[in-house]
């Protein structure tokens, strides 16, 4: 068994901050980390390799720099890593984005591909469900849990609503997108810490995916992003102490007067 996990490289969001002036992300400094979500579906994968063996492939498409996002999973148990990397894809939407890695998972090769449901930069969900569909497979997206039957080969998932879990039931090939606080990721130990250094990560190229250059990169990508600015909060605001009955009517009438309600 072969499981293909796909991975993103993302600044930590939590240090991000916005250039004023230009409305754009100011990345000197912040330090970048596997994108939550995928580190989990990580985490799925080698939970599956234990259970019943397989080799645990990641697939990471960004910049040279993405090398240390692969070293991190292949420390954690990753058999294989790959890195899709080329000047071509440059500005590639999640459309665009999905069409790479689709033509990388094909030449890699996997029985089943799981990622995360979303990565923390642009919250868009949207390239897992996109590489199931470029691959024609099926796919169940906000797992929480999934079992794999090995007699049966069989997937049990427990997928995650607002208000409910829905059980369901799927065959390999087939594509999962995981939840980050649902499957929490191992630590790294020492003597993968070490292996790791010892395994190739594998740079995947346009020239080797030979992918149509009207659907990738810039030309590919019928989504642009025309700014990006941080919501900005008023400060005024005015102190009324009150009893809860008097206290929910000058509320209420403030939002009348700002035709809230």
């Amino acid at each position: 068994m072969k499981i293909a996990v796909c991975i993103k490289q993302v600044p930590n969001t939590t240090e991000i901050k916005i250039n004023p002036v230009t409305n754009t992300l100011i990345r000197d400094g912040v330090p970048s980390i596997i994108n939550p979500d995928d580190k989990s579906a990580l985490e799925a994968a080698l939970k599956i390799k234990e259970q019943v063996g397989a080799t645990v492939a990641v697939l990471c498409m960004g910049p040279a720099q993405a090398e240390i996002a692969l070293r991190e999973a292949l420390a954690m148990g990753a058999d294989e890593a790959y890195l899709i990397s080329d000047r071509a894809f440059a500005g590639s939407d999640t459309l665009a984005t999905s069409t790479i890695i689709s033509d990388a998972l094909k030449l890699v090769g996997f029985d089943f591909i799981v990622a995360g449901r979303q990565a923390i930069d642009g919250d868009t969900a949207q390239v897992g469900p996109q590489i199931a569909e470029h691959l024609g497979i099926p796919q169940i997206t906000y797992c929480a849990e999934f079992d794999y039957d090995a007699e049966k080969e069989y997937f049990r998932v427990k997928r995650q609503f607002e208000d409910r879990y829905q059980i369901l039931g799927v065959k390999s090939p087939a594509l999962f997108t995981v939840l980050s606080g649902s499957i929490k990721p191992r630590y790294m130990n020492v003597r993968d810490i070490i292996a790791q250094d010892q395994k190739e990560i594998t740079v995947l190229t346009y020239a080797d995916l030979k992918c149509n250059p009207d659907n990738i990169g810039l030309n590919g990508s019928p989504t642009k992003v025309k700014s990006t600015f941080t919501k900005q909060f008023n400060s005024d605001r005015q102190l009324v102490e009150a009893e809860p009955a008097e206290a929910a009517k000058i509320i209420a009438e403030q939002l009348k007067a700002k035709h809230i309600i």
